[in-house]
């Protein structure tokens, strides 16, 4: 009789898995909390600082500021962060994968879970949003960011076809570059004369810089590579959204002619709320103002004149500071001046009977 042994389990790779699964599900708990957290923390600093660091006036902002009026001014000035967010993970994701396939784990990176699980519709309509929200300068950046991902995903999903790698890693760099440079090259010789360095360089670099991650890196590089990228664009972003929304107005501005029976006063700043016996404005100087109603005579909405344009570039006609959504969205025609909003006090019986009533128009 041959010898009888204890039967052996064949080699599993379970275990492993079960080994490095919690990796990428740890991050991904993590980012899941604080996520939620950020758009939190944003409101809280912009209310801080419109308080001017001032415990009672941030409570009582707290107190009358419409949530709904907070996030929507969240969603419209951090729109743009939202493409960048998605296409800049999934590059670096494809590019670890075309690159170094054996570090390409979902389980372990959660660059790699994210480039995974996300979807190409998500891609698409997030490409458009960019492609509507951000700025004429920024606008090469994102077609260089297209370019990178459609060869990087093209050399992943199809590695046996030679002729289409050539066409998207080769081809159509050149020949989108090429009709950027020719559409974009008065601009860029402006922006020269001009002395804005910073437009000539995000309108003439994107361009070219196509050609450069249209395939893999060397695989003892590419997980260095793309890890400190995403660190950096991971401190970058939230850095670059708190700027650009703590400076975003939260309250309407407006001027209040205050004084019985003539005006004494104009007050400016940004109403906060009112009563029934008091409007409240929060002005200039960081004050909260109580203003009985019986000696409010008028207020008067001040419109926001808009961030002044630095850069004197355009492209045939397009400043380089628009968006493709303020040329599409309609626009408040721009008319003359209430003195008031300047905080001149109006001629004795020229000032308009008591009640909101928005700056004057002339037509279009």
């Amino acid at each position: 009789m041959g010898e009888v042994r204890a039967a052996v389990p064949a080699p599993t790779t379970a275990g492993a898995a079960a080994r490095r699964r919690p990796g990428a599900r740890q991050a991904q708990q993590w980012l899941l909390t604080l996520l939620p957290a950020f758009p939190v923390l944003l409101l809280v600093l912009r209310l801080w600082r419109l308080s001017r660091q001032e415990m009672s006036t941030m409570l009582l902002l707290v107190q009358y500021v419409s949530p709904l009026g907070l996030l929507s001014a969240l969603l419209i000035a951090l729109v743009w962060a939202v493409p960048l967010v998605v296409l800049v993970p999934a590059v670096l994701g494809r590019l670890l994968q075309v690159s170094a396939p054996d570090r390409f784990d979902p389980e372990r990176s959660l660059l790699a879970y994210a480039t995974a699980r996300t979807p190409g519709w998500v891609l698409v309509a997030t490409a458009v949003l960019a492609a509507l929200t951000w700025q004429l300068r920024f606008l090469p950046a994102l077609v260089m960011l297209l370019l990178w991902l459609v060869a990087l995903r093209t050399r992943y999903r199809f590695p046996d076809r030679p002729q289409l790698l050539v066409t998207t890693g080769l081809v159509l760099p050149v020949v989108v570059a090429a009709a950027c440079y020719a559409w974009l090259a008065p601009a860029v010789w402006a922006a020269v004369r001009h002395g804005e360095v910073a437009t000539a360089l995000l309108l003439a670099l994107p361009p070219a810089g196509a050609l450069v991650l249209t395939g893999p890196v060397p695989w003892r590089v590419a997980p260095a590579l793309t890890r400190t990228l995403t660190y950096a664009v991971g401190a970058l972003v939230p850095l670059l959204m708190g700027v650009v929304f703590l400076r975003v107005p939260l309250l309407p501005a407006v001027a209040v002619e205050v004084g019985e029976p003539v005006t004494r006063e104009v007050v400016l700043g940004e109403a906060v709320t009112v009563t029934d016996r008091m409007t409240i404005v929060l002005d200039r100087s960081g004050e909260v103002r109580f203003l009985p109603n019986d000696e409010v005579r008028a207020q008067v909405l001040c419109p926001d004149a808009g961030p002044m344009p630095v850069s004197r570039v355009d492209v045939a006609g397009w400043p380089v500071e628009d968006t493709a959504l303020n040329w599409m969205m309609p626009r408040r025609p721009v008319g003359s001046p209430d003195p008031r909003c300047a905080g001149l006090v109006p001629v004795d019986g020229s000032a308009p009977a008591p009640g909101l009533s928005p700056a004057p128009t002339t037509g279009p």
